[in-house]
């Protein structure tokens, strides 16, 4: 018996031996085709040669320095290399371990940031339904998938939830992309009248919504109304690309395509490729210097955040990304993705939706295309697509409750960006005959 309590309690899984390319193998010398890149991670696959020359050198150079005694080079070279890489405003970098970290960091900044300004009265953040920004539970708090906000309810932070850009379910007949962008955006000025924009320190949404919808973007528009209204009342806007970010999308920054710069960034998984644990919180020169200028010292912190040898290979990571031909060939791969998908399973009676951006394609299953009624959620649909995707050696990323928490199921997919054109058909076609064996 497993003294290691698994994420699964009851789940017996394969154990991962080796990587190479874009395959995990098991130590039965089975094959898997890393199609989600474990969660949006490994956008190198596992065998970067550039990536783990890094992490050796550093580890024979010094493999950890705390922060509240030093800085070190590793950590200054990431984080000069990732502001002189960002959208032009976010200026400074706080390195930590991973996407929930990132996110925590950006709320405390956020209200610390309010506090030093005079205005304490600010406590509360509005996010989306829908949205996922990490499990720690200022994160939680702010994520608005019910199912797993509901048994840590009354431990969270004060926010509340308006609609997604979910253009597959939410637009309304007849009604143009843009108009539905503008309306949905629009209940951000609503839901600010209604709890008073003077009590609100930020609104929080991911670029592209990633785990829980299934990399849905907003349409045109949308998140320059946003950016509109949060200036408007003085709120700060705080983008999750902790999934979407770090050339997921076909650009560094996914903000980069919505024409817009958040007050506050966060990021994690491909910034670091799953060879270490590692992500950051980025935001704005105003917001730094107003804490500089104030108390001096934002209050927050972990051990392990600036660790040099994640440093070194977030460098690393971020030198392969900002190479020439990594980004549009991300847009390329992306582009062959999506016509595969849609070759194959664009007219199956039970996909609904075939979306994304980049290298971050979801697909929603529906029991019916034309009234896009879900699956009942008892059928656990999600799991069995998993199940059938790893007997055929498929790693791909099904999720249930795409539309409210409990309704709806859908499969992401992420795989690294370094896939060929032979991976990409042989990704579709496992993916086709798990979806043929989980409803069957």
């Amino acid at each position: 018996m497993s003294a290691l309590f698994h994420r699964s309690c009851n789940a017996t899984l394969p154990w991962a031996d080796q990587g190479e390319g874009c395959y995990i193998i098991d130590r039965n010398g089975k094959r898997y085709l890393d199609a989600c890149g474990g969660a949006a991670v490994s956008c190198f696959g596992h065998s970067d040669e550039t990536v783990k020359a890094a992490i050796r050198e550093q580890l024979e150079k010094l493999p950890f320095a705390h922060t509240s005694f030093f800085t070190t080079e590793a950590a200054e070279s990431f984080a000069d290399t990732l502001a002189a890489q960002a959208p032009k405003g976010l200026d400074r970098v706080y390195p930590v371990s991973g996407g929930s970290e990132a996110v925590e960091a950006a709320l405390k900044l956020a209200r610390q940031y309010f506090l030093e300004r005079g205005e304490p009265e600010r406590r509360r953040f509005i996010a989306r339904r829908q949205s996922y920004h990490g499990n720690t539970l200022g994160a939680l708090s702010t994520g608005g998938n019910a199912w797993r906000r509901e048994p840590f309810a009354p431990l969270m932070i004060e926010t509340s939830h308006i609609s997604p850009c979910y253009e597959y379910r939410g637009r309304a007949q007849g009604e143009t992309p843009e108009a539905y962008g503008l309306r949905v955006a629009d209940e951000l000025e609503a839901e600010l009248q209604r709890v008073g924009p003077e009590t609100v320190i930020a609104f929080v949404a991911e670029p592209v919504v990633g785990a829980t919808l299934g990399a849905v973007p907003s349409v045109p528009g949308y998140f320059k109304r946003v950016r509109e209204i949060c200036d408007r009342h003085g709120i700060l806007l705080i983008l999750d690309e902790v999934m979407c970010g770090m050339g997921r999308t076909g650009t560094l920054f996914a903000c980069e395509q919505e024409g817009i710069v958040p007050d506050i960034a966060t990021i994690a998984k491909g910034l670091g490729a799953g060879y270490q644990p590692v992500g950051a919180m980025l935001c704005s020169a105003q917001i730094h210097d107003t804490i500089a200028g104030g108390s001096g010292f934002f209050q927050h912190g972990h051990t392990y955040i600036g660790h040099p040898m994640a440093m070194a290979a977030a460098g690393a990571v971020l030198g392969r990304l900002t190479d020439k031909d990594v980004l549009p060939g991300v847009l390329s791969a992306g582009a062959t993705l999506k016509d595969r998908l849609t070759d194959e399973l664009g007219q199956h009676p039970n996909v609904g939706d075939i979306r994304g951006r980049g290298l971050f394609q979801g697909v929603e299953l529906v029991q019916d295309r034309e009234t896009k009624v879900p699956f009942d959620p008892s059928l656990k649909l999600h799991k069995r697509v998993k199940s059938a995707a790893m007997e055929a050696g498929l790693m791909c990323y099904p999720m249930g409750g795409t539309i409210d928490g409990r309704q709806g199921d859908h499969i992401l997919l992420a795989p690294p960006f370094i896939v060929t054109e032979d991976q990409i058909d042989e990704l579709v076609g496992k993916l086709s005959t798990a979806l043929e064996v989980a409803l069957s």
